[in-house]
C-alpha cells in the first residue's frame, strides 16, 4: 500500500500553514511573476521566506514536477500544496496559481490591445524577461549543485546539458535515456549506502 506523506512544517514547532494561506501564497506568486521564473519565485517564498519546506524538499518536488507532462509550475504548485496540506492544499496550490492570474491575464490583454504599438512597454516586457531567466537561472543552479553529488551524477548532468543545448537532440529522446540511467545510479548509489 502507498505511503502518503504527512503535512510538514520545516519549523517542527508550528502547524502547516492553512489551505487559505497556501491559496494566498500562490495567488500571490501568480500575480506578482511575470514573464517566467516562478519556480525561483516559488523557492524564494516557501524555502527561504515562509520556511514552510526544506531545500532539500523543494528541490525534489522540482524534480518530480519537471519530470510529469503538463506545466512545470502548475505540477509544482500541485506538489507543494498536497506536501503541505494534502489533497486539498494541492487543489488550493493550483487553484491559487492559475485563476487570479488568468483573471489578471484577461484584463490585461484587453489593456494591451490599446498600448501594443507602444516602444515603452516594450522595453519594460523585455526588462521583466530579463529577470524572470535570472530567477530561473539561479534555481537551476542551486538545483545542479545539490543535484551533482558524485562523478555519475555530474556526468549525467553534463551529457543531458550537451544533447539538449549544443547537439540540440529531442528532448523526449534525451530524457527518455538518461531519466533511467540516472533513476538507476541513484538507486545504486542508495543500496551501496545502505549496506555500508
Amino acid at each position: 500500500m502507498p505511503q502518503t506523506l504527512p503535512p510538514v512544517s520545516v519549523d517542527s514547532g508550528s502547524p502547516p500553514p492553512s489551505v487559505l494561506q497556501i491559496f494566498l501564497a500562490f495567488a500571490k506568486i501568480g500575480l506578482t511573476s511575470f514573464g517566467g521564473g516562478l519556480s525561483g519565485w516559488m523557492l524564494r517564498e516557501f524555502v527561504q521566506r515562509r520556511n514552510w519546506l526544506s531545500e532539500a524538499e523543494f528541490l525534489s518536488g522540482l524534480a518530480l514536477a519537471q519530470a510529469f507532462p503538463g506545466v512545470n509550475v502548475v505540477n509544482l504548485a500541485i506538489w507543494v500544496g498536497f506536501r503541505l496540506r494534502g489533497g486539498v492544499g494541492a487543489l488550493a496550490g493550483a487553484l491559487g496559481l492559475v485563476v487570479p492570474a488568468m483573471v489578471l491575464a484577461l484584463v490585461v490583454v484587453a489593456a494591451f490591445a490599446t498600448m501594443a504599438k507602444s516602444d515603452s512597454v516594450h522595453l519594460a516586457l523585455a526588462g521583466v524577461a530579463a529577470a524572470a531567466v535570472g530567477l530561473s537561472l539561479q534555481t537551476g543552479l542551486r538545483a545542479a549543485r545539490r543535484a551533482a553529488r558524485g562523478l555519475p551524477a555530474l556526468a549525467v548532468m553534463v551529457v543531458t546539458f550537451v544533447a539538449i543545448f549544443l547537439l540540440k537532440l529531442p528532448l523526449l529522446w534525451v530524457v527518455g535515456a538518461m531519466a533511467p540511467l540516472s533513476i538507476g545510479l541513484a538507486y545504486l548509489r542508495l543500496r551501496a549506502g545502505g549496506q555500508a
